[in-house]
């Protein structure tokens, strides 16, 4: 799944996406609504990763999906 597609179908992967990072809030979740860059900010600010740890893990995530 490429990430338009998970744009487009926010609402059904941001449930996927709390699975996968559970210290999201819904609030986080709801906040990047679809944005890629904010959704690594998020998983950044919640985990103490890295830009290119973070931006990784949404890769892994996506290629999943």
């Amino acid at each position: 799944m490429n990430w338009d597609q998970i744009q487009g179908n926010w609402k059904e992967m941001k449930g996927r996406a709390r699975q996968q990072w559970g210290q999201l809030t819904d609030d986080d979740v709801d906040q990047a609504a679809g944005d890629r860059e904010a959704l690594e900010g998020k998983i950044q600010q919640r985990y103490g990763k890295s830009k290119e740890e973070a931006r990784s893990e949404v890769d892994a995530w996506m290629a999943r999906h």
